[in-house]
């Protein structure tokens, strides 16, 4: 069996699952949103009018909220959504609670990593799709819906198929302009955005051993836009060495057997990678750097789960330290804990010298919700994960994705521009 066979036939108490199986697995680990946690909250409601008890959970303590999605407050509706998530934790007795406003919180899955709530081999859920992201630790992370979650915090198991298992392999190290998210995109323009659909897609080869755990956990994160069940990378030293200095203890890793089967291999060769943009409306849409539109850009943004995690901001800091911005350039950390960490190493006064605007964890502008949202017209280069129609602002706006270095390298010159090609 490969890991997410194993991790699954395990929860299930089976001593053997494949691809198509239909199982009832025991979750280790489920969050909420400041969006999903009220949806919940409404299936609550519905199912306590029908007379199904709902005075407890299954179990607190395997229960985490993050708030991320509309913080600071957009809104008096986005207020009250909080307002809610904090009467609803206080109700359950939840306490892993992470409050906007009060020390630690930042996006949901840069938190499951940053403070080792989940570890390799759990069955991991939660409600928002790039819940994949985790999967970069080893576990099985996937996204549910409002009542599956509903469902898990009740009942501790939820249902799944088995899926089938795409295998991309990376020969050799990445060069060093070129990233995690570069690598990802080439995948989704590859196979597309259903590619992927109710698959799991594994990484692995000795570039994917040379990379830091955070590159990783880009690649799981974007599986989500090729319509994947889950993404996964067999853990490691390095996994353990991350998770330990972050307070984790009894780390036991899951590994797949050496004769594990694969629906489709994919293999790369890390020395041919360029950097890559994802053109808009689609993920899919990709191009070369160097062959791609001369556009003249408004914005860009290093943000969201995808691209603030702390190396992605080092990787800015190298564009920009001593050269400044030509368009509006927004960074926010994808938590405190990373947003304390680049004050600390120096990497906010480059920005700010640079004519940056930092700003605080959310996931507001990547959702096009609030803390800079697209105007008719604008044209964005972008770190996050998605660029249809409408996605961080107006309709008719349009959204480049790229990696962190990219984005700085664009802000930079005020086009979408090549890290090697800066003056």
């Amino acid at each position: 069996m490969n890991i997410t066979e194993k991790i699954l036939a395990r929860a299930s108490g089976r001593q053997r699952v494949a691809p198509d199986d239909v199982i009832f697995a025991n979750v280790d680990k489920v969050m909420v949103h400041d969006v999903s946690g009220p949806g919940v909250i409404k299936v609550f409601d519905k199912l306590k009018k029908q007379g199904v008890s709902v005075d407890k959970l299954w179990d607190p303590t395997k229960v985490w909220v993050a708030e991320d999605h509309f913080v600071p407050s957009a809104d008096k509706v986005s207020a009250e959504n909080i307002v809610k998530l904090s009467n609803f934790t206080k109700t359950y007795g939840i306490e892993k609670h992470f409050k906007y406003g009060m020390g630690q919180y930042g996006i949901c899955h840069t938190l499951s990593h940053e403070e080792a709530l989940v570890l390799p081999g759990d069955v991991y859920v939660g409600g928002d799709s790039h819940t994949n992201t985790t999967g970069a630790l080893g576990s099985f992370a996937c996204g549910l819906g409002h009542t599956d979650v509903a469902y898990v915090l009740l009942n501790g198991k939820i249902w799944f198929k088995v899926p089938h298992t795409l295998y991309f392999k990376l020969n050799g190290k990445l060069p060093e302009h070129v990233m995690a998210k570069d690598f990802i995109l080439k995948i989704i323009g590859d196979i597309s955005t259903e590619g992927g659909a109710y698959k799991t897609m594994q990484f692995g080869g000795s570039g994917i051993n040379e990379m830091s755990v955070e590159s990783r956990l880009t690649l799981c994160n974007m599986t989500t836009e090729a319509g994947a069940k889950n993404g996964i990378v067999e853990p490691d030293q390095k996994v353990i060495d991350y998770l330990t200095s972050r307070g984790a203890k009894n780390i036991s890793l899951v590994n797949g057997d050496d004769d594990a089967e694969y629906e489709k291999i994919y293999e790369y060769e890390g020395s041919e990678m360029e950097p890559i943009v994802a053109k808009p409306f689609s993920p899919e849409n990709i191009s070369i750097v160097r062959e791609a539109p001369s556009v003249e850009l408004d914005k860009s943004y290093i943000g969201s789960c995808t691209g603030a995690k702390y190396e992605d901001l080092e990787a800015a800091a190298r564009i920009l330290k001593g050269r400044t911005v030509k368009i509006r350039t927004e960074i926010l950390p994808a938590s405190i804990s990373i947003y304390k960490r680049a004050m600390e190493n120096g990497l906010l006064k480059i920005f700010l010298d640079a004519g940056v605007t930092v700003g605080p964890p959310t996931c507001g502008a990547c959702c096009g919700a609030h803390m800079g949202v697209l105007a008719k017209d604008e044209i964005c280069i972008s770190t996050t994960n998605r660029n249809f129609p409408g996605r961080m602002g107006h309709v008719d706006s349009q959204t480049y994705l790229s990696s962190p270095l990219v984005a700085a390298a664009s802000a930079v010159t005020g086009k979408i521009t090549d890290p090697r090609d800066l003056n």
